[in-house]
């Protein structure tokens, strides 16, 4: 055999037994699992900003001269069915910590969004030692309709991504959604937490029970003791349900704390209002000297 034959040979042996190695290597590589649609929109949304603008947020983000301390409001975004979902922001942004509400998630919760950290502490304008975030209603969808759901039957407090499973069918009441992050409004919330990157955030609910609770589980157990305490509520350490806001952003963000807070049910009250401003302000304060 010619030499010309013997290389050609071993060539083709070579070439035949890297194809095979690739085959089963191919074969032994387990399969990707792709993202749920939810969480892939998500990534996408974050990444161009709102209404695809680049700078989201940039509104209440910006650092004002010294001495302008009027607090400022725009629209982070839309829910289901169009609505306007606003932030508001309070303080100064230059402050290091920030405290972010929400003060409804639930669409027939929401005595929570008349919330405003405007104390007589700073004789009722925003205070210069804190930065202060309120989106007074996330779910304005459920408020119109006068359902804790959003506008497509979808339970928001059950749609973020930490320990997410599939619960009830479209419009039972704690449905969770076809998959993580099906819905804009918890995008939206998600965008704005990691944009904001707040060192404390807190969730106004309202429960059955006749008294207001602050409840939180983990991490989040110090801040939440803390802030019942300023605010003179009682304080419970319970676990976080599959797909809540606090659960996703306790393991999203550990360095941080995200805890909930259960008013009763009707109008939360001028002195309870009142109080729970003031514990957000002071909050505000010491998160800030952290």
């Amino acid at each position: 055999m010619s030499r010309r034959r013997i290389f050609a040979s071993a060539l083709a042996g070579m070439l035949a037994g890297a194809l095979l190695i690739a085959i089963a290597d191919a074969l032994s590589e387990p399969a990707a699992i792709p993202a749920a649609p939810g969480t892939q929109r998500l990534a996408a949304e974050t990444a161009m900003g709102v209404n695809g603008r680049a700078k989201f947020l940039d509104f209440a983000i910006t650092p004002r001269r010294p001495g302008n301390l009027l607090s400022r409001s725009g629209v982070a975004g839309r829910s289901a069915r169009g609505r306007q979902i606003r932030l508001l922001q309070y303080g100064d942004p230059a402050i290091h910590g920030r405290v972010l509400v929400f003060g409804c998630i639930h669409g027939d919760e929401c005595a929570g969004r008349e919330l405003r950290p405007l104390t007589a502490i700073t004789s009722f304008c925003p205070d210069w030692a804190s930065d202060v975030y309120v989106v007074p209603n996330l779910n304005p969808d459920g408020t119109a309709l006068g359902t804790r759901l959003n506008g497509r039957g979808v339970d928001l407090n059950r749609n973020f991504a930490a320990g997410w499973r599939p619960i009830g069918k479209r419009g039972s009441p704690q449905y969770s959604g076809p998959s993580s992050f099906s819905e804009p409004e918890t995008r939206l919330a998600a965008r704005i937490v990691q944009r904001l990157r707040p060192a404390v955030t807190i969730w106004f609910h309202q429960q059955r029970a006749a008294k207001p609770l602050v409840r939180a589980w983990d991490g989040s157990v110090a801040a939440a003791a803390r802030f019942a305490q300023l605010a003179e509520l009682p304080f419970r350490r319970l676990p976080w349900l599959a797909g809540t806001a606090p659960n996703w952003q306790n393991h999203r963000f550990p360095a941080a704390t995200s805890f909930v807070v259960e008013l009763p049910r009707g109008p939360i009250g001028e002195g309870r209002k009142a109080r729970l401003e003031r514990a957000i302000v002071r909050l505000g304060r010491q998160v800030g000297e952290d």
